[in-house]
């Protein structure tokens, strides 16, 4: 797109918006009309694509305050009830051609140069460029940094601050992040400073990629620094002290916002990114929120039934009541002993029952089960077993 598009294209027309439009009916315009006019949904349509295309420049423009705000200004200066010069120059003084204003050398009467530096000095910060003519080179987004931690099993449960030592890349000490020896880089000429270079896609889009020169970066060092061989960046480590959210699981990932790489020209610091390892605890487990223990009971307690204490993870033992004639393997709820939540409630935990067979037995122990023995000699608990296995 020319400066000269820039300034005579009424944008809000093309999106059918007013001028004092807020954002969110610039975007819901830009997404009505996208839907409609989409190449997908008009095949071999050329005026269709050719109005899509219209559309996303318009949006590209209107929806980034920064170019809203400079497009409103050049076409106030240039354009729609600004200076508009008619036939033969303003006033008839001199010819004046918005194609040598654009190109950088409008010639007036004589020969002389109305607006001397073009466009760019006219007013600042159009396209990236100051009111010297120089790019502004973008800020840059620091590193995501990745890294693991072990937990034991109540801190991941209870949550718990641990410190982590991290190495990442950050500006470099020598060059102060510049990546040229004397701290003098160039723009870079291929992105003009963005780091960026844009490759199209078909269908109106385009993507962006790197740029292959720079690096992403935006700077070329003509000295290259000889620590970070004018990257800018040198590798550091750090301890930081990090919290870990309560009820964590075993290989989580959790992501701590602005927590990574310290970012370039006051860009915006990376992401951190931890993987949690939980040990095993010996005697409780997890099944998503709820925590669970087995507990051992005798043939007696699982019979006639009574009144259990079950440990829990960092408190009290709580009781729980069992019914007469529980089976092994049945699985109680203790409510509200589990793990941590994200709402802050927590989990259950659930109390298996397994019943534990004496290995040695007393004189008194045999003689009873030898008479429990003979007073059910009658009962046989396989026999549905077997009928079952017959009529399959």
């Amino acid at each position: 797109m020319s400066t000269k598009d820039f300034i005579e294209k009424d944008y809000y027309k093309v999106l059918g918006v007013p001028k004092d439009a807020t954002e969110a009916e610039i975007k819901k315009a830009y997404r009505k009309l996208a839907r409609e006019f989409h190449p997908d949904a008009n095949k071999s349509n050329a005026k269709a694509e050719e109005r899509f295309k219209e559309i996303s420049e318009a949006n590209d423009i209107l929806g980034d305050p920064k170019k809203r705000k400079e497009y409103d200004e050049a076409r106030t200066l240039f354009g729609n009830g600004g200076y508009r010069p008619g036939p033969g120059g303003a006033g008839g003084s001199f010819n004046f051609d918005l194609g040598d204003l654009f190109g950088g050398n409008p010639q007036g009467a004589g020969g002389s140069g109305g607006f001397g530096g073009g466009i760019g000095d006219v007013f600042g910060g159009l396209f990236n460029r100051g009111s010297s003519g120089t790019t502004r080179v973008q800020p840059r987004r620091g590193q995501d940094i990745d890294t693991e931690v072990s937990l034991s099993f109540t801190e991941a449960i209870e949550g718990a601050t641990v410190p982590l030592r991290m190495s990442s890349q950050s500006p470099c000490k020598a060059c102060s992040g510049t990546g040229d020896a004397n701290g003098n880089p160039r723009v870079c000429p291929t992105c003009v400073g963005t780091g960026q270079v844009a490759r199209g896609s078909g269908g109106g889009f385009s993507l962006t990629d790197p740029c292959p020169d720079c690096k992403g970066r935006g700077l070329i060092a003509e000295n290259p620094c000889e620590v970070c061989k004018g990257s800018g960046r040198a590798k550091s480590s750090r301890t930081m002290q990090v919290r870990i959210p309560a009820g964590v699981s075993d290989g989580q990932r959790i992501r701590l916002r602005g927590k990574g790489a310290p970012g370039e020209r006051g860009g915006p610091a990376g992401d951190l990114y931890v993987t949690v390892h939980v040990e095993a605890h010996p005697v409780f487990g997890r099944r998503d929120d709820n925590l669970t223990v087995t507990v051992p009971v005798t043939f007696a307690e699982a019979a006639l039934g009574g009144e259990v204490r079950v440990p829990t993870l960092g408190g009290p033992p709580v009781t729980l009541k069992l019914p007469p004639g529980t089976p092994n393997g049945r699985t109680m709820r203790a409510r509200g002993k589990g793990a941590v939540r994200k709402d802050g409630t927590r989990g259950d935990l659930l109390v298996t029952v397994e019943v534990s067979v004496p290995v040695d037995l007393t004189g008194k122990a045999r003689d009873a089960l030898e008479a429990y023995r003979e007073a059910t000699a009658g009962e046989d608990p396989r026999a549905e077993l077997f009928q079952a296995a017959k009529g399959a």
